[in-house]
């Protein structure tokens, strides 16, 4: 296994150059929340943010961070998910795990991608609820996204081209890179105001997550918050 190897390698050494910072107490909204999970979410997920945060932790952990899922998730579409859960990182969660070797080019193994459990719609009514309490201290700033005069098509050549996005992400099924969550449904699934915070600062939510952290001006973040927040959308 070549590449993904040498890109995992890479982005544990560049994340290492990150210092870790203690987290701030949980509101008491988050607390309550929290009660309302059960306990089963919490061995694959991160309900409260990790007080000391390490490459190891990342490197082990089972499902993405949960606890800014207020900050990130639309209701309707994670109530959806819930009952019936769909594939959101083509190659797992830690996509290197389930690469294999191929010419000309090495694969993700599907089937060794371990599935996520589905609930009954009481049941994702009431954790979605639960789960939208969870927000993190400063992570996004409601109304930072202005869609007025949203240019789509420069925001889609940032996204195939000038930054390169699709070299991680599909903004159309099976078009793109499979080392990040797809965003084909991106507007239905997140936030606009969650985008364009994490796009502009990934470290800011997740400290040793190999996304890099580019240098964009506020109209570039803007015209690349607004195509990924089109996606999905497009037959509406």
């Amino acid at each position: 296994m070549r590449l993904p190897l040498l890109f995992a390698a890479s982005g544990a050494i560049a994340a290492l150059t990150f210092a870790a910072r203690p987290a701030p107490a949980e509101p008491a909204a988050a607390t309550g929340a929290i009660a309302d999970i059960p306990a089963s979410c919490a061995s694959c997920h991160a309900l409260t943010k990790p007080e000391t945060p390490t490459v190891e932790r990342l490197w082990t952990r089972k499902g993405p961070d949960l606890w800014y899922a207020g900050d990130k998730f639309n209701r309707e579409w994670l109530v959806s998910w819930l009952q019936n859960p769909a594939p959101i990182r083509p190659g797992g969660v830690m996509w290197f795990k389930h690469a294999k070797p191929g010419e000309p080019r090495d694969t993700i193994d599907t089937a060794s991608i371990e599935k996520h459990p589905a609930v009954d719609a009481a049941t994702a009514t009431k954790l979605a609820d639960a789960l939208l309490h969870l927000k993190g201290e400063g992570l996004i700033v409601e109304g930072e996204f202005k869609p007025e005069g949203v240019n789509l098509t420069m925001g889609q050549m940032s996204f195939g081209k000038l930054r390169g996005c699709v070299s991680c992400h599909q903004d159309k099924p099976g078009q793109g890179g499979v080392s990040g969550p797809q965003l084909h449904d991106a507007g239905k699934r997140l936030k606009p105001d969650y985008v364009l915070a994490y796009t502009r600062d990934p470290q800011k939510f997740d400290h040793f997550i190999w996304m890099p952290r580019l240098t964009l001006s506020d109209p570039d973040l803007q015209r690349l918050t607004g195509y990924i927040a089109s996606l999905g959308k497009e037959n509406k």
